[in-house]
């Protein structure tokens, strides 16, 4: 007997705590067991769906990154190596297949979207995506989890027009270089000015090139900035921008490492922001693009805050 829809199913799996990044790293397994306590604790969140991850495809990787980097991070891991490229990119031997579990999260959930089994997902990943590039990762990210997404659901479901919507407290530097060019896919990331935070990327005068002129628009912040400026930017640039683009679906770079308590920024967003923004994607989603929303966990590591901060996101988006 087919069930009826859930209104928020969890993409998770026990395999993302094999991701092993040492003792002295701030993105742990702890983060994603913090979340999950929080959530399952939460007696509103009671009918809540948890269904498991599966890999990502080797081809459905190749739309997004080159062959040359994947072999290079299967090398990686295979060999011993702790990490690629840069000390922020640490690995164990699960490393590759962890993340191509994470990548492959998104594409779960679109599937169970596409099949009306539940009214919007959201995906408890590690490792996070956002930074990684088409040949090397960057800042924890080893494949970009959002994008991958993104070209399943244009090219297996033919949703060509699509937002990825970023609140991570830092640039999606992958994702802007993914969309730059493309006249169907829009970026929009609000994140801590680029002067002041990793990766260094996000101008606001950054908004794509030839085709893709437009679809990029980038709304940063100085540090110190909280609730106030963020929902000035939710309630006015943002909800235009989405508005005028009429997307076919959307999906939400979830990153909470914008709270004040979080070290990993000097911005100052309260917890109970996390719900108001939750509140305007499903708003935006349910306006536009027929409520098809994903989100996809990003960053946010100040472990005392983590939980609730996400129990905020998520009441917002079963508040309509």
């Amino acid at each position: 007997m087919r069930l009826p829809p859930s209104l928020l199913t969890l993409i998770t799996d026990s395999r993302f705590l094999d991701h092993d990044t040492g003792c002295d790293h701030p993105e742990i397994p702890a983060r994603l067991q913090i979340i999950l306590a929080a959530l399952k604790q939460n007696d509103s969140f009671a009918g809540l769906r948890f269904e498991n991850s599966r890999p990502a495809e080797r081809h459905w990787l190749q739309e997004v990154h080159d062959e040359s980097w994947l072999f290079r991070f299967e090398e990686a891991v295979l060999s011993g190596k702790t990490s690629i490229d840069h000390t922020d990119n640490q690995i164990c031997y699960d490393s590759y297949e962890v993340a191509a579990l994470a990548a492959g999260a998104g594409l779960a959930a679109i599937d169970l979207l596409e099949q009306g089994q539940t009214e919007q997902a959201f995906c408890l990943v590690r490792p996070p995506g956002h930074h990684a590039e088409r040949v090397r990762p960057f800042g924890f990210c080893f494949l970009n989890n959002c994008v991958v997404a993104a070209r399943y659901w244009q090219q297996r479901y033919g949703r060509k027009r699509l937002v990825v919507f970023d609140f991570d407290a830092h640039h999606g530097n992958g994702i802007q270089s993914a969309f730059e060019r493309e006249a169907d896919s829009l970026y929009v990331s609000i994140h801590e000015h680029p002067s002041f935070s990793y990766p260094g990327t996000g101008y606001s005068d950054e908004q794509g090139f030839g085709d893709g002129r437009g679809s990029i628009l980038n709304l940063p912040l100085s540090p110190g900035a909280g609730d106030e400026q963020l929902l000035a930017l939710l309630n006015g640039q943002v909800a235009e921008k989405i508005g005028q683009w009429q997307p076919d679906a959307m999906i939400v770079a979830a990153g909470f490492d914008g709270h004040r308590a979080d070290e990993m920024s000097g911005l100052r967003y309260s917890t109970g922001l996390y719900e108001k923004i939750g509140q305007s994607v499903r708003r935006w989603s349910n306006l536009h693009c027929g409520g098809r929303l994903l989100s996809i966990l990003e960053g946010g590591y100040e472990l005392t805050v983590l939980g609730e901060s996400v129990e905020a996101y998520v009441q917002g988006l079963l508040s309509q």
